[in-house]
Parts: structure tokens; C-alpha cells; sequence
């Protein structure tokens, strides 16, 4: 299936979670999250902040345990500079002042900004995945763009409620595929790291 088909079937499944699954679902995500990835020697972690309106993986969930228990660690999450079309990574902890945006995603007030090539793993959402690890977002190519810039050693993980698809058949060489795709009932390595 081609890409729009996707973010259309996918996007609706998404939306239709209920509050009580979508909590379950991403508890489950954040568990093998923390039990798979050995975040002894992460610096910078970005990931992205749950967009309310589309039913998003909830990653505050692993917020909160990186706070506590991993505290050498700094998140980082996603704005989009308007003029530029591209996203920088601000710097979020428990203080972190957030505002809505246009688009009515939470984003930080401040401009503390961490160099794209400092970041060690990157939390992408997704509508849906193929076995490949390329991914059906919201149609803007934000984090392609931003994928592109982050250094050759940086894990991307990709966070969905949905086993991945076989195959995204639009997929093109503008698209970044991602080293792994967790799911309530997997880590799916869909790299050759």
C-alpha cells in the first residue's frame, strides 16, 4: 500500500484506541523500551511529546523513569522552526515550560537547542511501519529531514501500537529507515546494525 492509503487506515485505527488501551499499549512499549536498550552510555535522548489530537504512543511514561533512574541522561524533544521547515532538539526536563504550537503540539518555551549530531537515540512517532523500518508520518517529512542530520551512531527507534506492515510500497530514497520499531509485543530490529 502506498503511504497516503496508510496514514488514512492507520491514522483512524490510532484515533480509535481507547484511553485504558492506549495507557496498556504504552506502558508495554516503555517495558521493553528500558529492558532492551542499555542506556548506560546515552548522553542525549529525543523523543517526541504525545500529540493529544492523533492518539500518540504515551512516552511520558518513559519520561518519568528516565528522570528517575537514569539521570545522566538529557531529553530532548522535537520544535519546528517555521521559517526553515526543519526541527531542532530542545532541551526537556520536569521544569520545562511547554506551549502549544500552530499545529497544537506541546512544545518548549525556551531555545535550548542540542546539535543534531550530539544525539545518541531518537523516539519517532509513526502512523505505521514497514518490515524495513520506514515509516508513514503525517505527510510534512519533519523527521526525515532531522533523521538525515543525526550522527552515523545515532539508534532510531521507532514507537507504534501496530505490528509493521510488509511493505510501504512509496517509499523512496528521501525517506530514513529506522534500526528498530517497538511494539506492545516486540523490539523489532529492522536494520543490519
Amino acid at each position: 500500500m502506498k503511504k497516503s492509503e496508510l496514514r488514512k487506515t492507520y491514522l483512524a485505527k490510532q484515533k480509535a484506541i481507547s484511553y485504558g488501551e492506549r495507557l496498556a499499549k504504552s506502558e508495554a512499549i516503555a517495558d521493553l523500551f528500558f529492558r532492551t536498550f542499555d542506556l548506560g552510555r546515552i548522553k542525549f535522548l529525543h523523543s517526541f511529546i504525545p500529540i493529544k489530537k492523533f492518539n500518540e504512543v504515551d512516552t511520558k511514561l518513559i519520561f518519568e523513569k528516565v528522570w528517575r533512574d537514569h539521570p545522566q541522561i538529557q531529553i530532548v524533544v522535537p520544535r519546528v522552526d517555521r521559517e526553515t521547515n526543519e526541527m531542532k532538539s530542545l532541551i526537556f526536563d520536569r521544569d520545562t515550560e511547554l506551549v502549544s504550537s500552530d499545529w497544537e503540539i506541546d512544545e518548549p518555551s525556551h531555545d535550548e537547542i542540542v546539535g543534531d549530531d550530539e544525539i545518541d537515540i531518537v523516539l519517532t512517532p509513526g502512523v505505521c511501519f514497514d518490515r524495513s523500518g520506514h515509516r508513514v508520518g503525517y505527510g510534512k517529512g519533519f523527521y526525515d529531514r532531522f533523521l538525515k542530520k543525526c550522527g552515523p551512531d545515532c539508534v532510531k527507534i521507532g514507537l507504534s501500537y501496530f505490528e509493521p506492515v510488509d511493505k510501504i510500497d512509496d517509499s523512496h530514497d528521501g525517506d530514513v529507515a529506522l534500526n528498530f520499531v517497538i511494539t506492545p509485543g516486540e523490539v523489532r530490529n529492522v536494520s543490519r546494525l
